[in-house]
């Protein structure tokens, strides 16, 4: 990890939907940090680890589908963990977190969709700032069915798990980043997916006041950076000492 005194940290940014401008604009928006983005549905991936912590993003691919930019995908955010990278996955970057480190996804036997409530399970830091149930905009046909080794569910709902963790890796199933916009978008796309009715009445959902209900849920994004720049700091002060303690002893 790199980050300087009073400097952003820098984040790989994976993006992993297929013209994902709205997925841009939406964490450029929600991150404090300086981005460096990644078309992974094109083949690109970071070279190395020099980054502060990796960010994954939503898409409408399956993390099981025979698609030639998904197990490379997998395998880069694998390495980032052994590298001690923190990772904060959404949606499907929750989902290809969990696979990643070990576990398991599987389509599920409904879909969920539209503002939904969400119940935490645990104190973790990622959800400071949160109520025991919050509001979060969800999409999602797939789901964590089998958490990695050594993880803890932190969220879920009727539909399964919503949120987990393991060290530094945080996955969220909902949308904390979604505009309203963005919400419209992506429920308009739904159409051939499930029945007109729902989608109708999930459009008619998205108001201004459950969009402001769900904004709580936006402030995983700042936990998540400050998380990372704790991290660094107690890194910068161990080595800070470790120099203050090799200059002493050399002068001995």
């Amino acid at each position: 990890m790199n980050i300087a005194y009073n400097m952003k940290p820098r984040f790989a940014l994976l993006n992993a939907a297929h013209g994902g401008d709205n997925t841009r604009r939406n964490f450029r928006r929600e991150l404090d940090a300086d981005l460096v983005e990644f078309n992974v549905t094109e083949g690109e991936r970071p070279r190395g680890f020099d980054y502060d912590g990796v960010v994954v993003t939503g898409s409408r691919s399956s993390v099981y589908w025979d698609e030639p930019w998904i197990d490379p995908l997998v395998e880069y955010v694998a390495d980032a963990a052994d590298h001690g990278l923190p990772i904060l996955g959404v949606c499907y970057g929750h989902q290809v977190l969990a696979e990643a480190l070990g576990g398991h996804v599987a389509a599920m036997d409904g879909f969920e969709i539209g503002y939904n409530t969400i119940e935490r399970l645990t104190d973790d830091e990622l959800f400071d700032g949160l109520e025991r149930e919050f509001t979060a905009f969800t999409t999602h046909g797939d789901a964590v069915v089998e958490l990695p080794p050594g993880s803890q569910a932190i969220a879920q709902n009727e539909y399964g798990i919503h949120a987990f963790r393991r060290g530094h890796c945080f996955g969220v199933q909902f949308h904390p980043e979604y505009d309203m916009q963005t919400a419209r978008t992506v429920t308009e796309g739904k159409k051939e997916r499930i029945a007109a009715d729902r989608v109708a009445q999930t459009l008619e959902e998205i108001t201004p006041e459950n969009y402001a209900a769900a904004c709580e849920a936006k402030v995983i994004f700042d936990n998540f950076t400050e998380y990372v720049r704790s991290l660094t700091d107690a890194d910068t002060m161990t080595r800070e000492r470790a120099a203050i303690e090799d200059s002493t002893n050399a002068g001995a």
